[in-house]
């Protein structure tokens, strides 16, 4: 900022920065906006990076940080609802009105400790209020995914939407689908972050957001389960119940895990006309299937896809823990999705019932596995089979499917007692 200033140049933080500053936060970046050109900005610093030139964006590399230099510009005609077709240079002013909401046109500068607030920030900032800078459908018209981030910064900060802007999302909210599935699945990402991730659904269903961008989610709404494992009530509640008990350090899977483990619920549910109690049979299954797809829509990566659509599969194993079969159980702590699994499972509890004495024996079990590291590679292999004279092919299969049943169980213990077992087992 003083190079900028000492070369002549006006400059300011902007956007969440200041917000951070004003409310008594430490700042995660920094965003500046400067009237130096991008060519200007590069003959300053050694160390820039071009993300954006054409729309007078680069980034400063400065003491091991990035910074975002943009140079103030004003904006004109959007026509597909995500990126103007005109850019022009301009001053701060102009680069203030240009912005989406007005808790982020405050702009601020620290060396002389100066706010400038052109378009009320700071009262909005101070009431709490997620208020668009002008015209709401002037806004969100000009980029339809400004109607989600007005959600995200609510949840995120916990400020009330503005009743005009709130307004205006709804009324606009199928125009969502209009946006790119990395773009909708980028906010959403945050929006689910914890620890506000319960109330950023919650905002999503009130804003209409949620039928347009997740309408399996919204299915759950009215989605009711039997009180005797779920006193919270429908469906959803259960999943916004679930959301506010994350840990801050989740898994960024979790937070899918969790919206979707019981996205089958309404296309299965069932009542029995006797006793009146609400069944979902093979929730699990189907939900897995529609997992994948509402992944695979939103261009979730491969591996993160399928680790969910694991979780949400399994996720009915957990309440029959307690009397699995040893072999069963160390499979089920074996597996590569088990922490994210065994999180959503006390997630679940917490969302409901909040009984965990299956989650603490599972806890249990696996600290006793970890301790008997023998356990996890398999006694015998395909190669060793062959050397006691077993000829490749099912039988081999269902040989090693065997050895392997026998060791989870503590039967077979080590290599030695495997092979005499092999042995026996050819002779007769």
């Amino acid at each position: 900022m003083r190079k900028l200033q000492s070369a002549g140049f006006s400059a300011f933080w902007v956007g969440g920065c200041v917000r951070d500053v004003l409310r008594g936060r430490s700042p995660e970046d920094y965003d500046i906006v400067t009237d130096a050109l991008p060519g200007q900005v590069e003959k300053l610093f050694e160390r820039t990076i071009p993300v954006g030139k054409q729309f007078g964006i680069l980034v400063v590399i400065e003491g091991g940080h990035q910074f975002q230099v943009a140079t103030f510009r004003a904006e004109s005609g959007y026509k597909d609802g995500r990126r103007p077709s005109e850019i022009s240079f301009g001053d701060a002013r102009a680069d203030a009105f240009r912005r989406d909401f007005t808790i982020n046109g405050l702009f601020y500068d620290p060396i002389s400790a100066k706010l400038d607030d052109w378009v009320g920030g700071k009262s909005d900032l101070d009431g709490r209020l997620i208020r668009t800078i002008g015209s709401p459908e002037q806004r969100f018209n000009e980029d339809h995914l400004r109607m989600l981030r007005a959600v995200r910064l609510a949840a995120q900060l916990e400020f009330e939407i503005e009743q005009a802007t709130l307004a205006a999302i709804k009324s606009n909210a199928a125009k969502i689908q209009l946006i790119s599935a990395e773009r909708i699945r980028e906010e959403l990402c945050k929006l689910f972050q914890p620890p506000n991730a319960g109330r950023g659904l919650e905002l999503l269903k009130e804003s209409g957001l949620l039928e347009q961008a997740l309408p399996e989610i919204a299915a759950t709404v009215h989605c009711e389960q039997s009180p005797d494992y779920h006193p919270e009530g429908s469906v959803f509640n259960h999943l916004v119940l679930m959301l506010k008990q994350m840990p801050l350090d989740a898994d960024p899977s979790l937070p899918w895990a969790i919206l979707l483990h019981d996205v089958a619920k309404p296309v299965t549910a069932s009542k029995d006309p006797n006793t009146g109690a609400i069944h979902f049979y093979g929730h699990e299954k189907v939900g897995a299937e529609m997992a994948q797809s509402i992944l695979e829509r939103l261009k979730f990566p491969r591996k993160q896809t399928d680790e969910i659509v694991q979780a949400v599969r399994c996720h009915m194993q957990f309440k029959d823990a307690l009397e699995m079969r040893k072999s069963t159980l160390r499979r089920l702590l074996m597996r590569p999705t088990f922490p994210l699994e065994l999180e959503l499972h006390r997630m679940d509890c917490l969302g409901s019932h909040r009984r965990l004495d299956v989650y603490d024996f599972l806890v249990t079990s696996q600290k006793e596995l970890e301790r008997q590291p023998h356990i996890i590679p398999p006694l015998l292999s395909g190669d060793d089979l062959m050397k006691l004279g077993v000829n490749p092919g099912p039988n081999m299969g269902a040989l090693l499917a065997e050895i392997r049943e026998k060791q989870l169980q503590d039967e077979l213990k080590t290599p030695s007692e495997a092979e005499e077992w092999v042995k026996e087992k050819l002779k007769s």
